[in-house]
């Protein structure tokens, strides 16, 4: 039992001014395995104070970039020797497989810190150039106290895409990890207590979505950098908008896998634990759309559907487990929803549909679809191991197919061709498009195009969002 009675505010451990708290519940056995305070508006008011206090008048933002990457390769350091006991806290919250958590979750996670820490000498962070009245010096600045809100799929990588970069920046910042998943930031806040970052600089208070909308709308707060459901993204960026707020948004994801004529099934099926059944498919970059060419759809279907039925479902931490449980009861039950309204739709169901034979642990099995992209199972984002198979009659039509959605997130192409499948991927609208593979690589731009939010992660680029410039011109 993980039981933790303090918030990390201004460089301390304090008590919530309130007193209730979440209970954090395992999704495979339904047990509760932790308890933390459940931060309320005032908790989040002491930790904005806190932030608001460190840039305006603290060392941070004024020392040199090279002095903060030094700090944050000193917690990079620190994180890297903790991996394996975030790893298991990870996989105890939400179901990951263990053997995900140890190589994609933590792993990554500290990728991106380690990345930023070392980028600090590569940034211009002040340039000359002639104007045309004089010379100008172009300075980057921090923009400010950031908000980092985060939901429960991927915690630490999440976390880190946002406050990694605000930190080599310059900005402050207040993380609000999500209710389900506290255990890890609490984790992670031992970890920069003992790095010795100054107080203020990093502020955690896990909270549920009012206390977290309360730090949306601080005045104090000058950018919110959020990942979550496309619904409460537009719910924050009117709220920013208003306000006048800098904001970044990555939300949800209807992404297509286009299987051209002469693509290898193999190499495809190869990448399909990670495109589209990753974390159970709680993934916003999972491909769960595969458009197939007419006259090869039959044996698309199978050998998606041949894996589906193979794949291992279980316990969490038993290292042969490939697909864990969903991360809530309420999960489930929406995952379950989609299934049966993919079926009364008239979609073919050729594989999954069920429990798996669990009568503990919110479970649904890898879950396999023959159908069209006029379905709700192809248009709306389920977030759960299901996916839908769909023919198309040329390669038009298939892009076409891939780029009527609303969302615009992630995609791959699939050809023995990789110079045709570059001609493909640059006419499907994503932010993310992979040929013959998918994965999201830490040294470069992540985000999406239309629902699927504003701005970028990432790279060099994932800088960019918390970066003010300001020009100074002069007489010379």
């Amino acid at each position: 039992m993980h039981v933790q009675d303090r918030l990390y505010i201004d460089g301390g451990w304090v008590a919530s001014r309130g007193t209730d708290v979440i209970e954090v519940v395992s999704p495979h056995t339904e047990e509760v395995i932790g308890r933390v305070p459940d931060g309320t508006p005032a908790d989040m008011d002491a930790a904005v104070a806190a932030a608001r206090g460190a840039f305006d008048t603290g060392p941070w933002p004024r020392m040199e970039p090279g002095e903060r990457a030094a700090l944050m390769g000193r917690l990079s350091e620190l994180y890297a020797a903790r991996q394996p006991e975030m790893a298991e806290i990870i996989t105890a919250e939400m179901g990951s497989s263990i053997t995900f958590s140890q190589i994609g979750q933590v792993p990554i996670a500290h990728a991106v810190l380690d990345f930023y820490a070392r980028l600090a000498d590569s940034v211009a962070w002040e340039t000359e150039r002639p104007g045309m009245l004089g010379p100008v010096t172009v300075r980057r600045e921090p923009v400010g106290v950031t908000a980092a809100i985060v939901p429960w799929n991927t915690p630490q990588f999440l976390i880190m895409t946002k406050l990694a970069p605000a930190l080599l920046a310059g900005c402050t910042a207040v993380v609000k990890p999500a209710p389900e998943t506290p255990l890890d930031a609490h984790l992670f806040a031992q970890l920069v207590d003992e790095a010795g970052f100054p107080p203020g600089v990093v502020n955690i208070v896990p909270a549920g979505r009012e206390t977290g909308e309360h730090l949306v709308r601080h005045p104090d707060v000058d950018k919110v950098a959020f990942t979550g459901s496309t619904a409460v993204g537009r719910r924050i960026g009117a709220i920013c908008a208003e306000q006048m707020k800098r904001c970044s948004l990555e939300l949800g994801g209807k992404s297509a896998a286009v299987i051209l004529e002469d693509a290898d099934l193999d190499t495809y099926v190869g990448w399909l634990p990670m495109a589209a059944f990753l974390i159970s498919g709680q993934a916003c970059g999972a491909q769960t759309r595969v458009l197939a060419p007419r006259g090869r759809f039959d044996e698309v279907v199978e050998r998606v559907a041949a894996y589906a039925r193979s794949a291992r479902l279980g316990d969490p931490f038993d290292p042969a487990t490939e697909i864990g449980p969903l991360v809530t009861s309420r999960q489930r039950d929406r995952v379950e929803g989609y299934i049966r309204l993919g079926q009364e739709e008239g979609a073919k169901l050729v594989a999954g549909g069920g429990r798996g034979g669990f009568d503990r642990g919110w479970y649904v099995e890898p879950t396999v679809f023959a159908g069209d992209n006029s379905m709700r199972i192809a248009r709306e984002e389920i977030f759960g191991p299901v996916l839908v198979v769909i023919p198309y009659e040329d390669e038009d039509e298939a892009i076409r197919i891939a780029n009527d959605s609303e969302y615009g997130l992630c995609g791959s192409v699939w050809t023995a061709d990789e110079r045709h499948g570059m001609e493909v991927a640059r006419r499907i609208r994503t932010g993310v498009c992979g040929v013959n593979m998918f994965i999201l690589d830490p040294a470069s731009p992540f985000g999406g195009v239309k629902a699927s939010g504003v701005g970028r992660e990432l790279g060099p680029e994932g800088l960019d969002g918390y970066l003010e410039y300001k020009s100074i011109p002069r007489t010379g």
